[in-house]
């Protein structure tokens, strides 16, 4: 078994047009070295010809892509761009290592601030606590720096996106795997393409995949479920919504971690968290069940050591048997959510969704949490200025008009989605004007 090289910091050097970004890439201890050496070719190979479903089983094997060099090479594939496209076509390197458009010959530092910059200032200056190691203070000082410039460039190039606590800890792997110039395309991709339900205006969409947790745990092992279900699954909250880089404590094993989770479905973080669940059953079990503070706190935090390769196996193996769609809250999951759109191909050709398809479906989910606001608006208004009869009427109204419109639409050949009804709906002039003595528009 090899120790564990530790990622060498080299701001002296100018890796701009070369494949390190920089830090020595980490090999995890395994064995076998011929059984690795024929994967990390067969990589290589995947790699040349773009083959995205053979570096998806790869990564998802045992000890995934093995090393950062094979990862700087894959990651890209797996998230749907090309690596050369992104950085060559579209922008280029300043003398610091960031990333110009040329379009315009202007800096990513010219657009306007984003809201949400003093927040991530605070968060970077949490970051780095536990890798790389052995950091002198200017180093520490640098990669600071380089963490929030790739944060504010993504989210000044996409001032839709919302930053949430955490997200700097997902952006760190990517800077320290890809480098600050190869970082950007890949952050911008997972939070469009992946993430995108955590990066909402509202925390409703996020909290939507903790509500599939229960009813997968329940169909895995009912006794198991019943003995925790007095506590809410926001304890699987900080894990998820920060694709475990929060939580985890060593560098190979994150970078091991998402070979998987760019490799999966969105959905996969979810099905692992159940995993970490049912493999603590027997310690569970001996928290009392009328102790729901006791159970919070010990769900919350991941077990140490953590078994990750068995981890990512039993848990494939969940996704496999317990598919998001047998679960009896999906139903109830926007079908613009990502956790849905990620497992549609937009073309025929099963290619992934363009981040202008991506943005287009973030706006979509905006427009539908503002119109699912309004009705919590109105019922509100009405239950406190009409009282219980009227809001009970229009309850009736509301549905009735929901099934003849549903009636007219099967009869006529219509597809409509929820935004084009909420328009409807909204552009009635008898509706106009109720929704205005109650103090609403549209």
């Amino acid at each position: 078994m090899n120790d564990e090289k530790i990622p060498a910091l080299d701001h002296g050097s100018d890796f701009a047009e070369a494949e390190s970004p920089g830090i020595e890439y980490v090999s995890r201890p395994v064995s076998g070295a011929e059984r690795d050496l024929g994967k990390a070719s067969a990589a290589e190979e995947a790699c040349l010809v773009g083959d995205r479903e053979a570096i998806a089983r790869l990564a998802i094997s045992k000890d995934g892509l093995l090393n950062d060099k094979i990862r700087r090479k894959a990651w890209p594939i797996l998230l749907g761009y090309d690596d050369a496209d992104a950085v060559t076509q579209s922008q280029h390197g300043d003398k610091d290592g960031h990333l110009e458009d040329q379009s315009n010959s202007s800096s990513w530092k010219d657009l306007p601030p984003h809201g949400d910059e003093n927040q991530v200032q605070l968060d970077v200056n949490r970051s780095f606590i536990y890798y790389p190691t052995n950091m002198s203070p200017r180093e520490s000082k640098a990669r600071k720096q380089e963490l929030s410039d790739l944060i504010v460039e993504v989210l000044r190039r996409h001032p839709m996106l919302c930053y949430f606590q955490g997200f700097h800890d997902i952006c760190q792997v990517f800077l320290l795997v890809l480098g600050p110039r190869r970082a950007v395309p890949a952050v911008e991709h997972i939070s469009l393409l992946r993430i995108r339900d955590f990066m909402l205006p509202s925390m409703s969409p996020a909290l939507d995949h903790l509500h599939l947790l229960y009813p997968l745990l329940y169909a895995a092992d009912k006794k198991l479920c019943a003995h925790i279900s007095r506590t809410q699954p926001f304890f699987a909250l900080a894990a998820t919504l920060t694709l475990y880089a929060h939580d985890i404590q060593e560098y190979s094993d994150i970078a091991r971690l998402f070979d998987v989770l760019l490799a999966m479905d969105p959905v996969f973080p979810v099905y692992l968290f159940a995993e970490i669940v049912l493999h603590r059953k027997e310690e569970l079990f001996e928290i009392p069940d009328d102790e729901p503070e006791m159970l919070h706190s010990i769900l919350s935090k991941l077990p140490k050591p953590l078994d990750l390769e068995g981890l990512i196996s039993r848990a494939n193996l969940l996704l496999d048997t317990y598919p998001p769609e047998s679960l009896s809250t999906w139903s109830k999951i926007s079908p613009k959510s990502v956790l849905k759109t990620s497992r549609i191909s937009p073309t025929s050709s099963g290619k992934s969704y363009t981040l202008e398809q991506a943005e287009g479906l973030f706006h979509a989910q905006c427009r539908e949490l503002e119109w699912a606001k309004k009705k919590e608006e109105i019922f509100k208004r009405l239950a406190k200025h009409k009282g219980p009869t009227t809001a009970f009427a229009l309850t009736i109204v509301v549905g009735l008009s929901a099934v003849g419109l549903g009636w007219y639409m099967r009869k006529s050949g219509v597809n409509l989605d929820l935004d084009a009804i909420s328009t409807i709906l909204t552009g009635s002039a008898t509706l106009r004007r109720f929704f205005a003595t109650i103090g609403l528009s549209r």
